[in-house]
């Protein structure tokens, strides 16, 4: 469960920057931040998120507007 609650916050607040460094930065506060508000490891979080933002975003480069945030 708590897995399942640090992937939705982890998503909620993900979104795609132009250049992969860009996207892996934004992953990596999106996770860190979910890491502090669910009580866990914060540099887990934002390698889980860096990465995580990196790869949605290479994969699916029209799921984001033009302010960056996913659709």
């Amino acid at each position: 469960m708590r897995h399942g609650l640090y992937l939705a916050a982890l998503l909620a607040v993900a979104a795609c920057g132009d250049t992969a460094l860009e996207q892996g930065a934004i992953g990596a506060g999106a996770g860190a931040g979910a890491a502090v508000l669910l009580g866990g490891d914060v540099a887990t979080g934002a390698a889980t998120g860096a990465a995580a933002n990196v790869i949605f975003c290479q994969t699916n480069p029209g799921k984001c507007d033009d302010a960056g945030t996913p659709l």
